[in-house]
């Protein structure tokens, strides 16, 4: 599904953000990328999302090629890649439905389309008392859920989660980890970034561990080793 192929991303002057990076992404595998703050975790999924250009190397999404992307297929390509920040990114100006609602309108949803499938994703996530609440009126695990139901809502086939319980308790944590295991479940590629060893170690999944730039260990149930 992903194939990143030797891939090497280098900053000016010479700021060795990835080097020779290269592992697949199976469908509706859940991934975690491990790594230290610097690692290059960050700097990965902002080339699957085509918000940066690799130095060197090609990443694959479904057979293609993003290197020969068009400016114009960027928005179909990231409608599919749906993604979670650790700061949320809600408009503060808007309730948990309109911020879920507003990323249909910008694509040309119709109301009918939102009125359906907006309080679909308030379900998943477990925020529906919450629909008319705006985003500082809601906790952290609660903003958080709703920017996974915001990321969700274009049906996306991957989950791209950088570092999304940074700013969140243990309680919050381990909620927001088992909406993202219930995602995987129903069939939705997730790709984790963390350097959160309880996370790590508890899932039992597959862990790709990033060093300097560097792919140090990908191990199926792996664990914290740095």
């Amino acid at each position: 599904m992903i194939k990143f192929q030797n891939l090497t991303k280098i900053y000016s002057p010479h700021i060795v953000a990835l080097e020779d990076v290269s592992f697949e992404v199976k469908p509706k595998e859940f991934v975690l990328i491990a790594g230290k703050s610097g690692a290059g975790k960050t700097t990965l999924l902002k080339l699957l999302l085509v918000e940066e250009k690799p130095t060197e190397g090609r990443i694959f999404f479904n057979g293609q090629d993003l290197s020969k992307i068009k400016k114009s297929q960027l928005p179909k390509l990231r409608r599919k890649i749906g993604t979670v920040f650790q700061d949320y990114k809600l408009l503060p100006s808007k309730t948990t439905y309109e911020n879920i609602a507003y990323a249909l309108e910008v694509i040309g949803a119709s109301d009918q389309e939102i009125s359906r499938d907006v309080p679909k994703v308030l379900e998943i996530v477990g925020l529906t008392e919450r629909a008319n609440n705006f985003p500082a009126e809601l906790s952290g695990g609660e903003r958080q859920r709703a920017a996974i139901a915001r990321a969700l809502i274009h049906r996306p086939e991957v989950i791209l989660a950088d570092e999304p319980t940074s700013n969140l308790d243990l309680y919050h944590t381990l909620d927001i980890i088992r909406l993202l295991l219930k995602i995987q479940e129903m069939g939705t590629t997730v790709i984790l970034a963390t350097h959160n060893r309880e996370i790590i170690n508890s899932l039992g999944k597959r862990v790709i561990t990033l060093e300097n730039g560097r792919v140090v260990r990908d191990e199926e149930k792996g664990r914290f080793i740095l």
